[in-house]
């Protein structure tokens, strides 16, 4: 059975089940349990009720604390999830996220590191240049770290799961224009593989790859374009790490032309490494040269104005889309 329900309610369901399932899994974070929003955005408000304080743990304002005691809880064979209100703040515990999760099974084959590391990313909400990044470039650069960034309910739910249940470091990024938004979910048991993209919208004159919010507007735009008469495939990589360069290189290989659009920096980003495996694995199909829609390398700011001028548009994967086939 299927049912509509938001991206929000999507999470808040995958958590409820894994902890159902598995009494090894906790949550960790700030205000899980009642205080500012209930977690991050509200994903978490009552699971205090149903669980109490041993599997929902509040936790003081520390970032390093939280990811700390998250891989601490790991090694001791616990699969903890870790809640950190905002990805800008992840770069308080990059030590733990980058220097030691990540590392731990390499350096002691026998140990794993099954945590989970949930956060809101991106812009649109107004909140100025200290809670608005969209960093998963940065943590994707890193070995033995998966990066996961869905933007449809089914699949915010599905990878949650997968997240939960894998035995390694997974980072998982929650856009925060998408909590609200709703899709069709199924009641039954299901998980969604981590390293797989969807092609959630098949086309012939163009492919465009995206992530997370950003594969939400190009489905929108390829929608609108289809009535001009502009095929438009839209891939949503569903994750960063490991990408799913097959899909990847299979729609270009088909439509021959391609827009990848990312929240994230221009310069050293998602989007120029997918450009880079297009050009390695699909460069003697392209009949021009891929374009990239990006934030430029500049701070988003406050006003509503300017945060939306740094920010890709429907009208600036369009104004791409078109370009490309000109």
């Amino acid at each position: 059975m299927t049912r509509e329900i938001s991206y929000l309610q999507a999470l808040r369901e995958a958590l409820n089940e894994e902890i159902k399932r598995d009494s090894r899994v906790f949550m960790l974070g700030e205000d899980l349990t009642g205080g500012y929003g209930n977690g991050d955005f509200g994903v978490t408000r009552g699971l205090i009720n149903e669980f109490g304080a041993e599997r929902i743990r509040d936790t003081p304002i520390s970032e390093n604390l939280i990811a700390g005691a998250a891989i601490g809880a790991a090694i001791g064979g616990l699969r903890p999830i870790a809640e950190i209100m905002y990805m800008d703040f992840m770069t308080y515990a990059t030590e733990t996220i980058c220097n030691v999760a990540p590392k731990l099974n390499f350096i002691h084959p026998t140990l794993n590191c099954p945590v989970v590391f949930r956060t809101a990313v991106g812009a649109g909400i107004r909140s100025g240049p200290n809670h608005s990044q969209s960093l998963h470039a940065w943590f994707a650069h890193v070995p033995g770290l998966k990066v996961v960034m869905p933007a449809e309910p089914v699949d915010a739910k599905g990878l949650l799961k997968s997240a939960i249940r894998d035995d390694g470091p997974v980072l998982f990024l929650e856009h925060k224009l998408l909590y609200s938004e709703k899709g069709i979910v199924p009641q039954d048991e299901y998980l969604t593989p981590i390293g797989k993209a969807s092609v959630t919208h098949s086309g012939h004159d163009v492919s465009v790859i995206a992530a997370s919010v950003m594969a939400k507007r190009a489905l929108k735009v390829a929608g609108e374009l289809e009535k001009e008469g502009i095929s438009a495939e839209v891939v949503d990589l569903r994750t960063v790490k490991p990408l799913d360069e097959e899909t990847i290189v299979d729609s270009v290989k088909k439509t021959r032309r391609v827009v990848v659009v990312d929240e994230g920096y221009r310069t050293c980003g998602l989007a120029s490494e997918v450009v880079t495996r297009i050009v390695e694995g699909a460069f003697d199909y392209l009949d021009a040269p891929p374009i990239r829609v990006t934030n430029p390398d500049a701070n988003i700011p406050c006003n509503s104005t300017l945060e939306d001028s740094v920010i890709p548009s429907f009208e600036d994967i369009k104004l791409a889309i078109r370009k490309t086939l000109a």
